[in-house]
């Protein structure tokens, strides 16, 4: 994945200067939005609550496809990622980000990088800053917390290991449960492996930072986005903060529930299902009583993968609605067209663009 997203982000440098948060009693303008900056941040919210699934539930696969299909994401228990390994993986979080602003900048994330500390890549379409921080892990973290922790980054990389080995796993079973609700069977994905274990995926692990904020309802932590994934798993300490968008109900807080993971389904998993799942608008709102961390696990297919409506998802009375591309061609086209992308990519369909 990191020749995947380096040769995309090469072509596609962010030019945002790092620097650390103001610690201010009032928010400074920069930091200060309103609906001219994001046509959604003022958008009506709501009370009800997004699906929680018990994943040992012998009806699984048909509440997972039910969430999939009306809200694009949900919460789910019993997942089998072991509660310490949740616990560390927060604990590392945690102790990265309270680092000095010095130490965190000496594994800075490069224009043109994939990992490293720095601001959120979605930053460069707005105006305004995000109140937040972040630093992505694609592929080995010793180069990066070696200069983050030179005498214990040891354990630290181990976390990490751990935490991408049971995601990987879980992933690969939502991934079945998800598309088992819609009929589709292990032979109709050939590059799931001879397995039907989707090891040739990758992913990238997201450690975010929301820090207190002094007017938080004039600010954003992260603004309204869709992931260029399959699937996205979250992990979220115990600070609210996470809201999913739906059309007929406006913003959904998606509280905290000790030992839960927060699901949601990326743009590939829309196009995979032919628009049948939708990819979920969500975004990161701050408070000024406690900061909150996020660990997110995007995943994704490799970097070969030709990925279109399943042919078992398309029939006369309904034709495919998105073209074949591969996870790069469609991290390019994000990355200029952002929150477009889906609607940019469905007007090539009758073209070669992406042949």
């Amino acid at each position: 994945m990191s020749s995947t997203l380096s040769d995309v982000f090469r072509s596609h440098p962010i030019h945002i200067p790092l620097s650390s948060l103001p610690d201010l009693k009032s928010l400074p303008d920069s930091y200060t939005w309103s609906p001219k900056d994001d046509l959604l941040f003022s958008a009506s919210a709501s009370d009800e609550s997004l699906p929680l699934i018990d994943l040992s539930d012998p009806h699984a696969t048909t509440l997972v496809g039910n969430a999939c299909t009306t809200w694009g994401a949900f919460q789910i228990t019993n997942h089998g990622v072991p509660s310490r390994l949740l616990d560390d993986i927060e604990l590392l979080t945690g102790d990265l980000f309270r680092l000095s602003v010095h130490q965190k900048l000496k594994a800075a994330r490069l224009e043109n990088g994939v990992s490293g500390y720095g601001v959120a890549r979605i930053a460069s379409f707005f105006n305004k800053k995000m109140w937040s921080e972040g630093f992505t892990v694609v592929g080995s973290p010793l180069h990066d917390f070696r200069k983050l922790w030179p005498s214990h980054h040891l354990e630290y990389c181990e976390i990490i290991e751990a935490y991408k080995e049971h995601m990987q796993k879980l992933a690969a079973k939502l991934m079945w449960l998800a598309l088992g609700s819609l009929g589709v069977e292990e032979n109709d994905i050939k590059w799931a492996g001879p397995n039907s274990d989707f090891q040739g995926t990758q992913a990238a692990i997201q450690l975010n930072h929301y820090p207190i904020c002094p007017e938080p309802e004039r600010s954003m932590g992260l603004a309204a986005h869709t992931d260029s994934t399959l699937l996205t798993i979250l992990y979220q300490n115990n600070t609210a903060g996470l809201q999913v968008f739906r059309d007929d109900v406006g913003w959904v807080t998606v509280p905290p529930i000790p030992g839960s993971l927060v699901v949601n389904v990326g743009d590939l998993l829309h196009i995979l299902t032919n628009g049948i799942f939708p990819s979920v608008l969500h975004r990161a709102r701050v408070n000024h009583v406690r900061s909150r961390f996020s660990m997110a696990y995007l995943w994704g297919p490799s970097s070969d993968v030709m990925i279109s409506p399943l042919p078992k998802l398309v029939d006369p009375l309904q034709s495919p609605l998105y073209p074949s591309l591969t996870w790069k061609q469609y991290l390019a086209t994000k990355a200029t067209h952002f929150n477009h992308s889906l609607s940019i990519i469905r007007n090539y369909l009758s073209s070669d663009q992406f042949s």
